[in-house]
């Protein structure tokens, strides 16, 4: 599985962290760091429900986190 985040910054200034290949997985943060990490959060989240629902089957996965 591979997803991107995807970001956007408001009008009024929050911004907007969305993962458009997991349905709902949308999030808001005061910088663009704390939108993504909030959605990444949110991700793994929906991924652990779906497995524990058997929405999907378990498959092999790689998780990696790149923080400047």
């Amino acid at each position: 599985m591979r997803y991107k985040i995807e970001t956007e910054q408001e009008t009024d200034g929050r911004w907007i962290a969305e993962i458009s290949g997991l349905p709902g997985v949308l999030s808001y943060g005061s910088t663009e760091e704390e939108a993504m990490t909030h959605a990444e959060a949110l991700a793994l989240r929906v991924i652990a429900e779906r497995l524990e629902t058997k929405e999907c089957r378990p498959m092999p996965i790689s998780i990696s986190l790149a923080y400047a």
